[in-house]
């Protein structure tokens, strides 16, 4: 065993298939796919395949399909494109507390703009309520926009029973799902999503290749003014081996995603049940059902996480602490402490997130390891030390 890396929400590998798709666009197939000329055509061409393909994995028409570098650059086009194109019908946009901070800082921007934003708050395993959806809802409101999945402790949202919701006062309703595509099912359609971002990094695609899907028929203001690509919704020169790469992926996790979940939801059982068996004071964060096939995530008491990750790193094992666009921030999981966790327990977050290709014996591995770094920091806790004498003190 040499190692176990389970960091995949900030990085992963490309698939080997997603890679020899894109080599050619780097080289013989270099056209730019607004050329008119053959070169260019057959750009195009790609592109609309790949177009397709994205199309296929979550249930909606090509045309539907507004490519983007990155999943906050879709968040942040839908929630401000959305927001102003449509803003004579209210003024009013609604998130969930545990958004991703693309999602939360758009809307915070939009403030600056005259709109006003409530976030719903989730119960402790961080789960949105629709009732509480509901009650935040106004005759001014235009927006709701509630993630499919959080990235950091894997709870699955109830987001197509809140977007009936909002489907019923005439409200668009857009989610963020790029922890979710490509790793559980997703239609669109039968969700009766209005918009949905998604990006091929979180299922065996190239970083920087990303989608924001918009139900046909609403209006949008585009975030970058320029040229007519992706029918004037996001101008500048399409990243073609990017894209293509993200349809490839798209294709495959169609594909395989029946398979892949059962084996992975496995896998994850495995780690919680013996993470939760092998040490006290280890808290599970996000639904214990409801949660992505490949996440675990936890807080463990009087641990820091950093010296965790540095721990764990050591041994040849790679995870995450909350989440990835926060990791080097000195402030507590802002979902942690939406759930209702306590700052001092937050600190202890511990998120791992598989990969496709994630091995039995790795999760041994790390099961072996995991209790003896934790018992180094404990024995260095000053915190855990007044605990155990609290804990004998009540046994006397």
């Amino acid at each position: 065993m040499t190692g176990f890396y389970a960091d995949r929400q900030a990085a992963a590998p490309v698939r080997p298939e997603v890679l020899e798709a894109m080599l050619p666009f780097f080289s013989e197939n270099f056209g730019n796919p607004q050329s008119l000329h053959s070169t260019g055509q057959k750009a195009a061409k790609a592109l609309q395949q790949a177009r397709e393909q994205v199309a296929r994995l979550i249930n909606c028409q090509p045309e539907e399909i507004i490519f983007v570098s990155s999943g906050s650059e879709a968040n942040n086009l839908a929630l401000k494109g959305l927001a102003l194109a449509n803003q004579a019908r209210g003024k009013k946009v609604i998130v969930s507390a545990i958004e991703h901070i693309s999602v939360l800082r758009a809307a915070k921007f939009l403030e600056k703009l005259g709109f006003s934003t409530v976030q719903v708050a989730v119960d402790g395993q961080g789960l949105v309520d629709p009732a509480k959806v509901a009650e935040a809802i106004s005759p001014d409101t235009v927006l709701v926009s509630v993630m499919m999945a959080n990235n950091e402790v894997g709870t699955i949202e109830p987001v197509a029973e809140i977007a009936s919701l909002c489907r019923s006062k005439g409200i668009l309703f857009h989610t963020d799902a790029v922890a979710a595509a490509g790793n559980i099912p997703v239609d669109v359609r039968a969700s009766g999503f209005d918009a949905l971002s998604l990006a091929a990094d979180q299922f065996g695609g190239p970083k920087g290749a990303a989608a924001l899907y918009l139900r046909k028929g609403i209006k949008l203001t585009p975030l970058i003014d320029g040229g007519v690509q992706e029918n004037n919704r996001r101008a500048g020169t399409e990243n073609l081996p990017a894209i293509i790469g993200l349809g490839r992926a798209a294709e495959l996790a169609r594909l395989e995603m029946e398979e892949k979940g059962r084996r992975l939801t496995a896998l994850r059982d495995r780690l919680i049940n013996g993470v939760l068996s092998s040490l006290d004071e280890i808290l599970l964060t996000g639904h214990p059902v409801r949660r992505l096939p490949h996440q675990a995530s936890f807080c463990v008491r009087f641990v820091e996480g950093e010296a965790l990750l540095l721990g764990l790193d050591m041994n040849g094992i790679q995870v995450a602490s909350g989440s990835a666009c926060t990791s080097r921030s000195l402030r507590t999981s802002h979902v942690l402490t939406a759930m209702g966790l306590d700052s001092a327990v937050a600190q202890g977050s511990l998120v791992l997130t598989l990969l496709d290709g994630t091995r039995e014996e790795q999760i041994e591995y790390f099961l072996e390891k995991f209790p003896p770094v934790v018992g180094r920091l404990r024995e260095m806790s000053p915190l855990y030390t007044r605990y155990l004498q609290e804990k004998k003190d009540v046994h006397r």
